[in-house]
């Protein structure tokens, strides 16, 4: 039976990827002459997506258990808008500020994991409460958008890490030498999904969320402290999306109340699309990273066009949302019938 799963988890992955190459291949070809083939394009999707990439890691581990996560969204924007009056306005250490933002992440994280783990109180009722006291301390701290105009975090979102022996670069259409480069932000982004890969694969820990996504009961006999493990998994979770706050601020340089609304389902649709079940058990931050891709490419494709609404993007990510919730169900029913 294990590997026929493997076998499934696999075959979700191997989808997800191909469907990110077709598509980003069908915007090259449709598109080229835009300038969507540069490799400064793909790079592009890197940076714009960082924050959704930490977040996207941290989403998978709590779907994992068979739990869920709303509250990212509003965390992104408290994080943002914390760092921006402080460094702004405040006039504090941007390490400081930064060390702060992971410290609240965890605190924030360990609550709700408590209420989901020892409690036993809905994922999702626990994680819209969380969504609502965030959103609403984001307001609390500052109602107006703020800039980070000046200091050292400026500097570091502001360098740019150009791609060695000149990879992929193309003159543009004044004669100049474009050399594709990526952000720091980008860096972080890819360490944090390498150490959670790492993670899940080989650790205790990413074994336990399998297990208790599996099968609660199954886990419990084997010895696994099961109410721990999802406690865990929440702190988790907003630890990484404390870290992907400090790369969205990094890519906007702003704070503001409304910021990041709608990145919680951005980052559910990418896990989901990238092969993680939703009833748990099943998936791999390889598979939210392609998630994540896809949801860039779609939106990258809208806006090359420049003939179609934004909205557009969100009808297509709904598409392929249902098309993979429905093969996940056809996996589930042969796993059923298997036994």
């Amino acid at each position: 039976m294990k590997g026929r799963k493997m076998n499934s988890n696999t075959l979700l992955l191997i989808i997800t990827i191909a469907l990110f190459v077709v598509m980003y291949a069908a915007g090259c070809i449709i598109y080229g002459s835009k300038g969507f083939s540069h490799f400064q394009t793909f790079l592009n999707l890197l940076i714009t997506n960082s924050g959704l990439l930490c977040v996207a890691a941290g989403m998978t581990c709590v779907m994992l258990t068979g739990g869920i996560d709303i509250s990212v969204g509003a965390l992104i924007a408290m994080d943002c808008m914390f760092l921006a009056v402080g460094i702004d306005r405040w006039g504090w250490n941007s390490i400081l500020l930064c060390a702060l933002v992971l410290v609240i992440g965890v605190v924030f994280g360990s609550v709700m994991g408590f209420l989901v783990g020892y409690l036993q109180i809905q994922p999702f009722i626990v994680s819209m409460a969380g969504m609502f006291f965030a959103r609403g301390m984001t307001a609390v701290i500052c109602t107006d958008q703020v800039s980070i105009s000046t200091g050292w975090f400026k500097t570091i979102a502001g360098i740019k890490i150009y791609m060695p022996f000149n990879i992929g670069a193309y003159t543009n259409s004044k004669g100049v030498l474009q050399v594709p480069y990526i952000r720091v932000h980008v860096i972080i982004a890819l360490i944090v999904l390498v150490v959670i890969f790492l993670m899940l694969r080989y650790t205790k820990f990413g074994r336990s969320l399998y297990a208790v996504g599996g099968n609660e009961v199954s886990a419990t006999m084997m010895g696994l402290d099961v109410k721990k493990t999802k406690m865990k998994a929440y702190m988790l979770s907003s630890f990484l999306c404390s870290i992907g706050g400090i790369c969205y601020c990094m890519n906007t340089l702003t704070g503001s109340v409304q910021q990041a609304s709608g990145l919680e389902m951005d980052a559910i649709s990418s896990a989901v699309i990238g092969g993680t079940l939703l009833t748990g058990g099943v998936g791999n931050v390889i598979g939210s990273f392609f998630g994540v891709l896809i949801n860039g490419t779609i939106s990258t494709l809208v806006k090359t066009n420049g003939k179609l609404l934004s909205s557009w993007s969100n009808i297509a990510v709904a598409a392929l949302l249902c098309f993979f919730i429905v093969l996940q169900s056809i996996f589930a029913l042969l796993k059923e019938r298997r036994k």
